[in-house]
């Protein structure tokens, strides 16, 4: 965002006819759920700056009533519209944010980012609290389904595309809204993936692994930035000015708003303990550069004190309402206000057909001994599962059935389909006879009947089981010790495959779990994680072939809670197996790696060459499949000798391609020499000369990838 001097002169203009109770209140966003319509309205006319969760008629009132207070400066309403406008009932739901990065699909993550805008936007809203740049790095912890998995890289380049569908070309425009790039920084990395906790990093570690998404963040023209629970050795973020100011505006060039996430403020009191009280940490959070304050209302009280006592310079209060009063005036919210919005939008059929496409392309095939595509030789289909049919476990969190706010919980709306639903209708299209049970479910039930599950199955062809986790298992403050199949999940998976018939095992979880037996002895593998309303039908049209499945994993699948952490990208110098280590009772490599996944088509890569003096890389790639098929082609590199530690390989570019049946293409990557950059001990992004080795391949597997030497001057 450049400086703007029209804007510039109208927030000057404002803030010279603002009150310091007016200044401070630009600063408080109202959780409306929480406070209810009479105190909500109350803030509205007292001039705050934000609410949160308001939808609808309620939304329309409180932005009335913020008109008519004495400025008549409109509110900014936020809402976590973090995979489509799913807390609106009625509004397409996407699959999760880790489910979409299966995709490496910048262009479907755009789009999904615009629709999410249009249909957020017809709501009367103007700002979502997404996308999420965490890193999963340790998949204990209960957020991994919001994240696009484990790669700096990846992250960055989906998350940029999100930011462009949800902003659009100009703020302004009727159909954008605000992108919150969050949860800044290393959230993800919290001691033993416990949420909210310390990261025991570096701020070399943090500039060489976790900034780098956030500055492609900035450079997309985010225009806003949520600072993140938890601390870095020991210190809040929420009170660390050298993360707020020095990095994100200083180095990054940052020049939105910062806002920080739920009661932030208020945990410095009393969850974190770095503030006596109210007052106090109230000044540590301005003074550290954050400039709205989320769901801690108590900010307006101790900062009016804390300025008038002259704890607290009305300077950083001004700072921070010049950042909130900048993006209201670039987005046009006064224009915006005025106008009546347009609800057609909201889950229309153009809409739904996107979250189908996604669904498909959000498919995983990790394994197929051959029993996929079904074929008519296959007469009869037995679906089992707790997960086949619960769309609560389907959708995953952070929709209006299976989130807390805004709306109590109420039974699903169509249009969605279960997994079994989905099954069922290509099965009868196909003269496939197809039954159903329930078998066993991620917790202990009375539901769960495992004889009549194995008796069903006996008379099958082939049996389709769907595992997975529950609503209480996935999201904040739902951490896990134990990555297993829950509940008794296992136990009947290891039943079912005793019985020799053909079993397809289908992951609809929040996160990779470890599903060894599966991986061992199932047929077939599908990682489907959270597919959205149409996940069902799209892990029908796979097993029956009507789609030729292309997604990559953006995450690693640990074979072991206790093998954790199994990102690719680790550093070198463990005892053991290539030279990254392993337990002496597992093996070193994950039981699936970073960028894998099959199709109905394999391909084959050749001719790997680097010219080190215009830093271009070249592969061919054939299709050795009968079928069109989409291949993901990756690139990685890795510096053979450093001053410090480098990881053993780092994705640096990756380039999707359409290859016919036997077609082969050349595909060229223009590289550049800070691909090949680390961050040194004091802070510096560097590239040191040496010898480097560059690989291209199907995943991050070694045996995927073809290598090859060059050296950098």
């Amino acid at each position: 965002m450049k400086p703007d001097k029209q804007v510039e002169a109208k927030i000057d203009a404002l803030l010279a006819q603002m009150t310091l109770e007016e200044k401070i209140a630009q600063m408080v966003q109202i959780p409306y759920p929480m406070l209810g319509r009479e105190e909500s309205l109350r803030w509205a006319e007292r001039g705050a700056g934000s609410f949160l969760h308001v939808l609808e008629k309620e939304a329309q009132e409180v932005q009335e009533t913020a008109l008519r207070s004495r400025l008549g400066i409109p509110v900014l309403f936020g809402i976590d519209a973090v995979r489509g406008h799913a807390l609106n009932d009625h509004a397409t739901i996407f699959p999760t944010q880790l489910a979409c990065a299966c995709t490496w699909d910048k262009d479907l993550l755009r789009r999904m980012g615009r629709v999410t805008a249009k249909e957020v936007a017809a709501d009367g809203l103007h700002w979502t609290f997404s996308p999420l740049l965490c890193l999963a790095r340790d998949t204990r912890w209960g957020r991994c389904n919001e994240t696009f998995g484990e790669d700096p890289y990846l992250t960055g380049e989906l998350a940029s595309a999100m930011i462009q569908g949800y902003q659009g070309e100009d703020l302004a425009d009727e159909d954008s809204i605000l992108a919150c790039a969050k949860h800044y920084i290393a959230y993800g990395e919290a001691v033993g993936a416990r949420d909210a906790c310390d990261s025991e990093l570096t701020y070399r570690k943090i500039r060489e692994v976790f900034l780098p998404p956030f500055q492609k963040a900035v450079d997309a023209g985010c225009a806003t930035i949520m600072s993140a629970y938890g601390s870095i050795d020991g210190l809040p973020l929420t009170a660390d000015a050298c993360a707020l100011r020095d990095i994100l505006r200083t180095e990054l060039g940052f020049r939105g708003f910062v806002v920080t996430d739920w009661q932030n403020v208020t945990s410095l009191v009393d969850k974190q303990f770095l503030a006596e009280n109210a007052d106090a940490a109230a000044c540590l959070a301005a003074a550290a550069g954050n400039d709205m304050i989320m769901s801690s209302p108590e900010f307006f009280d101790s900062a009016l004190r804390m300025v008038r006592s002259g704890k607290l310079s009305e300077r950083i209060i001004e700072e921070a309402v010049r950042n909130i009063l900048r993006i209201k005036l670039q987005m046009g919210l006064w224009e915006r206000a005025a106008k009546s919005v347009k609800k057609a939008d909201i889950g229309c059929e153009a809409h739904q057909s996107l979250a189908l496409e996604m669904a498909r392309r959000s498919l995983c095939l990790l394994k197929n001994d051959g029993v996929l595509p079904l074929t008519e030789r296959i007469k009869s289909i037995t679906v089992i599962g707790a997960n086949a049919d619960d769309i609560r476990a389907q959708y995953g969190d952070w929709t209006y059935f299976s989130h807390p706010l805004p709306h109590p919980e109420h039974p699903p709306i169509r249009p969605y389909t279960t997994i079994r639903e989905g099954i069922e209708t290509l099965a009868k299209t196909h003269g496939i006879s197809c039954r159903y049970a329930y078998g066993a479910g991620p917790l202990h039930s009375e539901k769960d009947d495992l004889e009549e599950a194995l008796d069903i199955a006996k008379q099958a062809d082939a049996v389709i089981y769907v595992v997975g986790d529950e609503i209480s298992q996935v999201g904040e403050g739902k951490d896990r010790a134990d990555l297993a199949l829950s509940g008794r999940q296992e136990e009947l998976l290891l039943r079912l495959l005793a019985l020799r018939v053909p079993l397809i095992c289908v992951l609809a979880a929040s996160k990779p779990l470890a599903i060894c037996s599966a991986a061992a002895q199932a047929q077939a593998v599908i990682a489907a994680f959270n597919g959205g309303a149409h996940g069902g039908q799209a892990i029908a049209e796979l097993l029956f072939g009507k789609c030729n499945p292309s997604g990559r994993l953006p995450i690693s699948f640990p074979r072991h809670s206790g093998q954790l952490p199994v990102y690719y990208n680790q550093l070198p110098g463990w005892h053991g197996e290539n030279n990254v280590g392993k337990y002496c009772d597992l093996p070193a490599a994950p039981l699936y790696a970073f960028g894998e996944g099959l199709g109905y088509s394999a391909f084959g890569y050749q001719n790997l060459r680097m010219d080190a003096e215009t830093l271009t890389a070249s592969v061919e790639v054939t299709n050795l499949g009968e079928r069109q098929g989409l291949e993901t082609v990756q690139i990685y590199f890795r510096d053979l000798v450093s001053s410090l530690l480098t990881p053993v390989k780092q994705l640096i570019a990756y380039e999707q391609v359409l290859l016919m049946p036997g077609e082969t293409k050349c595909l060229s990557f223009q590289l550049r020499k800070m691909n090949f950059s680390m961050v040194n001990r004091t802070g510096e992004r560097v590239v040191e000369p040496g010898r480097f080795l560059l690989m291209a391949g199907h995943s991050s597997k070694d045996e995927d990838l073809l290598r090859c030497e060059f050296a950098l001057a």
